[in-house]
């Protein structure tokens, strides 16, 4: 297990495609890994994120961070949105340190390591736990229709992200704590990106671009980043 601290702490759709809509007793559980290439307590919590990238009750994201660059290997996968995200959580939290690996389940539980035990628990609470949000996704092309409706309204509104991923990737890593091994990596994150401010107080439709194969996530999430109301993939 690695620290860091931080220094600045401080929808079925109409003529749509392919459609996928949450379950209301079956929610996806999301569950974000922060890792990096560089951090050689790492590979174990990627090799879970593998298995958890393939279950259905599980929407299983793989954030690579930058702030392990420094000591010999640049991840091929870092982005420094991540490791901001990772802060903001942080901040939440009233943490002053961020640590690799960390998964953090729900937009709400964190978990620094590999603890699979705790993890298969959270995922089975947040699994039972009912769905303040309707979330419904349809593709036609290039264009991915969002429709969203809370049965309640959301106090303080949500926002709604669209997130894109690679299913799986490979690398040999040459120089730092990983040296000399290859790592297989899952569900790694390429695109996070806040598409809507959602009052929740009106069903909301939006329609946005997502060219390409790779698979869509929608996460409807209250802000700060706090908790997940609704997520939902397409692949």
């Amino acid at each position: 297990m690695k620290s860091l601290i931080a220094l600045a702490l401080g929808l079925g759709v109409a003529a749509a495609s392919q459609g996928a809509a949450q379950d209301r007793g079956k929610a996806p559980v999301v569950v974000e890994l922060y890792t990096s290439q560089g951090c050689s307590s790492c590979p174990p919590a990627d090799a879970v994120m593998a298995g958890l990238a393939q279950r259905p009750d599980v929407i299983a994201l793989a954030l690579h961070v930058d702030y392990w660059d420094y000591i010999g290997w640049k991840d091929t996968f870092a982005d420094a949105a991540y490791a901001k995200r990772q802060r903001a959580y942080a901040r939440v939290a009233g943490a002053r340190t961020v640590y690799t690996p960390q998964m953090i389940v729900g937009g709400m539980d964190h978990l620094v390591g590999v603890r699979e035990d705790e993890l298969e628990a959270l995922i089975r609470r947040f699994s039972a736990r009912p769905v303040p949000v309707a979330l419904t996704l349809g593709r036609k092309g290039a264009t991915v229709r969002i429709e969203a409706r809370a049965d309640m309204p959301v106090p303080g509104g949500a926002v709604v992200q669209l997130v894109r991923y690679t299913p799986k990737a490979s690398v040999a890593i040459e120089r730092g704590e990983n040296a000399g091994h290859r790592i297989d990596y899952a569900n790694i994150v390429t695109d996070w990106n806040a598409v809507a401010d959602w009052d929740g107080a009106e069903p909301l439709s939006l329609d946005v671009e997502a060219p390409g194969e790779a698979p869509v996530v929608v996460i409807v999430q209250k802000p700060g980043p706090g908790p997940i109301l609704a997520a939902a993939v397409l692949k």
